[in-house]
């Protein structure tokens, strides 16, 4: 039994994160701003994680022996948490994400089509930080996602007083409803509804975890592993947005219909102009199994469609 501390985890993969740590013996407590609650037996402490002040009073005299940060966005956010943790806990999890790869977002070095992109390709322990970027600002923060996941997690590398882990997630499915981001919707809807969906001419493939795999890898990372630095967490198996569309198709019946355009014009989500695909040997090194894409890609996309059915309040 492990004392684990998890900021966020209110909802998706975080909210199952927390039940599958608390199933396992686990003592969980869960850190958010109290608009929602956690389950049963698992403490709940109110904080707002970027208001230092008041996160370091809710913790009390509290240690842990793992902090998984869920919603650590920027090198300002990493900073408090690792100034409020420091001396208080052993190791740090950081949700982190595939995004860190996006060459349109940085100057990284090059990884030929076909090769799958590993960790060392964005090292956090010699990536510089600014926090003196405008990070408190939205606009700025949604237009800087990727950089902030990456200085966010150089903060943390570059830490003395605790282990720290990044576990990058690729592109996340499964959960129906509960798949907030609405991607896997999006292709639903255009396609049960006979529309278009704008794909590029040469769109490459991508790799994609389900919800529950997710889950499974940060909880592993925060209680089975002694592993750090950051670990790639993918499915086996690449694809693209057509083979995606001909998943949901083949679930519907009805045939996907695709807008082509080129290379660097803007089109639905998945469809990718640019290769970032990440490798999971890393992970697999260092004792994680992982699923293949289609092991759970029907049952997502059936959740998917049971989700666009339901009627709305």
């Amino acid at each position: 039994m492990q004392k684990v501390c998890v900021i966020g985890g209110s909802r998706y993969f975080g909210k199952l994160l927390v039940q599958r740590l608390q199933a396992a013996g686990h003592r969980v407590t869960v850190i958010n701003r109290g608009s929602t609650r956690p389950p049963t037996g698992v403490e709940h402490l109110v904080a707002d994680r970027d208001d230092e002040a008041a996160l370091a009073a809710a913790l009390g005299s509290r240690a842990f022996d793992t902090v998984v940060d869920q919603v650590c966005y920027t090198p300002v956010q990493a900073a408090v948490t690792a100034r409020v943790f420091g001396g208080r806990v052993r190791r740090v999890v950081m949700t982190s994400t595939i995004e860190v790869y996006d060459p349109a977002t940085a100057a990284l070095p090059a990884v030929p089509p076909g090769t799958p992109v590993r960790e060392e390709v964005v090292d956090p322990c010699t990536w510089p930080v600014d926090p003196d970027l405008p990070w408190h600002d939205a606009a700025h923060r949604e237009a800087h996602y990727a950089e902030g996941k990456r200085q966010a997690e150089a903060v943390f590398a570059r830490h003395r007083g605790f282990a720290f882990t990044a576990v990058r997630a690729a592109h996340v499915l499964g959960g129906g409803a509960a798949e907030f981001t609405g991607r896997l919707a999006h292709h639903v809807r255009h396609i049960t509804r006979g529309t278009r969906i704008t794909a590029h001419a040469d769109a490459l493939p991508t790799v994609f975890i389900h919800h529950e795999e997710l889950a499974d890898v940060l909880g592993w990372a925060a209680t089975r592993t002694d592993a750090t630095g950051p670990v790639n967490a993918c499915s086996d198996g690449l694809l693209d947005v057509y083979g995606l569309g001909a998943a949901i198709a083949a679930r519907t019946g009805r045939e996907a219909v695709y807008r082509r355009v080129a290379r660097g014009e803007p089109a639905s989500p998945f469809s990718l102009d640019r290769h970032y695909a990440m490798s999971n040997a890393r992970g697999k090194a260092l004792g994680f199994t992982f699923s293949h894409v289609t092991d759970w890609l029907p049952g997502a996309v059936a959740e998917a469609l049971h989700a666009s059915a339901a009627p709305t309040a």
